[in-house]
């Protein structure tokens, strides 16, 4: 069953345009709520970096992540699982960003 979540929501990352994957990988980075091994200063600011980079939106205004469904609800997904699901989760994710 914990596999289950865990591929189901990499089946979402997978399907995400790569400005939503790094939206959701900001929102992961910066997280504080849960027990995630990757949420660090150093990720969060390679992510808005990238997100920077090809975001004209993100570039010049304050984004209220709020709007991205798709995030919010991987984000949701993702609070529901063990702290062991969310770290395979967020490694996944993170390994596989590519610009």
């Amino acid at each position: 069953m914990e596999n289950e979540k865990v591929k189901y929501l990499i089946d979402i990352i997978n399907n995400m345009d790569i400005k939503d994957k790094l939206r959701l990988a900001i929102c992961m980075s910066k997280s504080e709520w849960s027990g995630l091994i990757y949420n660090s200063k150093e990720n969060y600011e390679k992510f808005d970096s990238m997100l920077k980079d090809i975001d004209e939106e993100y570039k010049t205004t304050l984004v209220n992540f709020a709007k991205y469904k798709l995030v919010m609800f991987a984000m949701s997904k993702l609070m529901e699982m063990e702290t062991t699901e969310q770290n395979k989760v967020a490694l996944y994710l993170f390994n596989h960003i590519k610009i």
